[in-house]
């Protein structure tokens, strides 16, 4: 009996450790208020100062300063995995992201996907063609960059073959018969 017991706890540290193991993008911010909209931030920027916020978009530009690289991303909205919508015109306006630590602005060329946590850290206007624009800022705290591998559907093919006494079946791992 008493085997018995120890090996369900042993199952049991097993699990739970393979579960904190497995956290995704975001989850280190869960239990915050209700997340902002960008409409809001980009209403009144200066008024939600030290707040956590989560926007993703594509980046315009990055550019390394003395204190940090400043990331120019357009806003996009998020799916449901946080991840942004390559529908640009649903886009709500831009915004900046700092980095503090050192982050090469090669590594994050313009076109990529980000979706970025950060701290609200207020307004920053910078000219924007003929115009000057001003871009709700935020301190990056965590950053994920999508490669588009992320959207790939599993191939599945059929599979008839020596061994497949029982008709085809469906396989991940699917090559032309001979072997």
């Amino acid at each position: 009996m008493r085997s018995y017991r120890t090996l369900f706890l042993s199952v049991c540290l097993v699990i739970s450790a393979g579960c904190a193991a497995g956290k995704d993008f975001g989850e280190s911010y869960q239990g915050q208020p209700p997340r902002l909209t960008f409409a809001q931030v980009k209403a009144t920027p200066d008024s939600f100062k030290g707040q956590l916020v989560t926007f993703g978009g594509e980046i315009l530009s990055a550019r390394r300063l003395k204190d940090g690289t400043r990331v120019e991303i357009l806003q996009l909205p998020l799916n449901s995995s946080l991840q942004p919508t390559t529908q640009l015109n649903k886009s709500e306006g831009r915004f900046v992201a700092i980095q503090r630590e050192f982050l090469d602005p090669a590594t994050i060329p313009a076109g990529t996907f980000v979706t970025v946590t950060g701290e609200l850290t207020g307004s920053l206007t910078l000219p924007l063609d003929e115009t000057e624009y001003t871009y709700p800022m935020m301190e990056i705290k965590e950053m994920k960059i999508w490669t588009g591998e992320e959207e790939a559907p599993p191939r599945i093919r059929p599979h008839m073959g020596p061994g497949s006494y029982w008709g085809p079946y469906w396989s991940p791992y699917w090559k032309p018969w001979p072997y």
